[in-house]
């Protein structure tokens, strides 16, 4: 039988913890994924018992972005199919970010691309020193509209019109110096740094705590409605589909420089 690809458990103090459970593949999200954690998402967030979702990745990295294989899928998939996939990772973004309760992140290894879209998500991101992140699509011709409300929440506009523009590496202290992260901690410290957040959250009144993450998320605008949703969708199901995305993604997978590359010149 086949393993699932996110796995979702509860314990009896209301504490949830969704994993990224394709260890084989870094993590990489495809379609199964996506609709795994959304549905999981959807469930754990009709529970009003519910205090705490914590979100981790299985193996030896967190999320190493989208699935090579799956990729290459999209490429062949009509119109129709493309925007679907993205309107299914937008409104995923979106969910998790409004997730009813407090979320944690607890990032280690890679964190790119989608993966930071996740971490961006969450109230809390706490990262073990050996993390790193990228905002890569544009390496392949693409960008990362359904994951931009979130990224500019996390970073600030003017740290994601650099990470985003040369899609450059970032340790976990750099994270943390740009407001990315909230906390670093030693490699294998991960569960004993979530201890001390999760603690801290159960001290305090359960309808409280959601109703004032349900107005910063309101203030702040960042409560996206399904119009905005439905636009970052469709930008990033055009740009993945143009010939500049195909181009960037080839050159990936048979590790040559893309077209517009100053060594092609």
């Amino acid at each position: 039988m086949n393993e699932p690809v996110v796995i979702v458990e509860r314990d009896k103090h209301g504490v949830a913890t969704v994993t990224l459970n394709r260890p084989e593949v870094n993590n990489a999200y495809n379609r199964r994924v996506l609709q795994a954690l959304s549905d999981g998402l959807a469930e754990l967030a009709s529970d009003d018992a519910l205090r705490t979702l914590v979100l981790r990745g299985n193996g030896r990295h967190f999320q190493a972005g989208v699935d090579l294989k799956f990729q290459s899928e999209l490429a062949a998939m009509s119109e129709a199919e493309n925007e679907s996939v993205s309107v299914l990772l937008t409104g995923l973004m979106r969910d998790l970010n409004a997730f009813p309760v407090p979320t944690v992140a607890l990032i280690h290894g890679a964190c790119i691309g989608g993966g930071t879209g996740i971490a961006a998500s969450c109230d809390i991101v706490i990262a073990s020193e050996d993390a790193f992140f990228a905002v890569a699509e544009v390496k392949w011709g693409a960008h990362a509209s359904p994951i931009f409300p979130q990224l500019i929440a996390a970073m600030g506009v003017r740290h994601l019109r650099r990470y985003a523009a040369t899609a450059e590496r970032f340790d976990a202290l750099r994270a943390k110096e740009i407001g990315f992260v909230h906390e670093v901690c030693p490699v294998g410290g991960l569960d004993d740094a979530l201890e001390t957040v999760v603690d801290s959250i159960m001290l305090n009144g359960p309808k409280a705590v959601r109703r004032s993450k349900a107005l910063a998320l309101e203030i702040s605008g960042l409560a996206l409605d399904d119009t905005t949703v439905s636009e970052l969708a469709a930008q990033h199901a055009e740009t993945r589909r143009s010939v500049e995305a195909q181009e960037g993604f080839s050159s990936f997978v048979e590790k040559r420089p893309a077209a517009w590359h100053p060594k092609t010149g």
